[in-house]
């Protein structure tokens, strides 16, 4: 489900399911968490690069994971939703940087993904979308992610229409921090990762504390059990069941 490689200061981890376009269940969720979390207590290293194999970044929730999800009660999609979101906050708060390779799609959880990092690169012909609304829940988990990173203003638009949208608009909306051909992806990612490697440890490790408190952004963790209520509530609803059975069906 997930590879991990070191070069030296820099940690690779891959989603690695590519049959379903590196979607999300309960297996890759705790692997992301797991890793992250010991990656985090290792000293060396210095930056980390998240990316996904095969043709997409992240398509978001895998089927069978959603459809499992409909047989399950409020307090057990809460617990799900607990195990996600503390999964963010191990990328979101990770004592150093962390880079987003996003190429092909990068769809609810996985647009969660993207705004979970400090910094994303992304080719040119990704997709993005909070589309979560389309399926009668909520993007409950990822919104202290996504709102931190796009702003309340640009969430109103696209957390409501759950619509798609390039890597251009996601570039102007601040999702992304830049755009390019998907054959200079690597290269570009490798020129920030020395940037990184080129300042003082220490220094870009309080500069991530320091941009938290001086922008006021709350912990993640803190908003954890609030976000996993919503979902769960929201999954157990006429309404969330009705949409999730009516996408499985499709």
């Amino acid at each position: 489900d997930l590879k991990v490689t070191r070069n030296g200061a820099r940690a690779d981890v891959v989603l690695a399911r590519p049959d379903v376009r590196n979607a999300f269940d309960g297996r890759l969720i705790a692997a992301l968490r797991d890793n992250f979390s010991s990656l985090n207590s290792d000293p060396t290293v210095r930056v980390i690069v998240l990316s996904g194999e095969g043709k997409v970044f992240c398509a978001g929730a895998d089927v069978n994971w959603m459809r499992a999800s409909i047989e399950l009660s409020t307090e057990e999609n809460r617990n799900e939703a607990l195990g996600m979101a503390r999964m963010l906050s191990s990328i979101s708060s990770a004592r150093c940087p962390v880079i987003v390779r996003a190429h092909g799609a990068a769809l609810g959880g996985g647009a969660g993904l993207v705004c979970a990092s400090d910094i994303t690169v992304a080719s040119d012909d990704c997709v993005f979308a909070f589309s979560e609304v389309k399926l009668g829940i909520l993007p409950s988990v990822i919104s202290p992610h996504a709102v931190a990173r796009i702003g309340a203003a640009q969430a109103r638009r696209y957390f409501l229409t759950g619509e798609r949208f390039g890597a251009e608009d996601a570039l102007r909306i601040g999702m992304v921090h830049e755009v390019c051909q998907i054959d200079q992806l690597d290269s570009r990612i490798d020129q920030l990762v020395e940037e990184i490697l080129g300042g003082a440890p220490e220094a870009v490790q309080e500069a991530k504390i320091l941009i938290r408190e001086v922008s006021g952004l709350p912990s993640p963790d803190s908003l954890a059990e609030y976000t996993a209520d919503r979902i769960a509530a929201r999954r157990a609803s006429q309404e969330g069941q009705s949409g999730l059975s009516a996408f499985l069906e499709r």
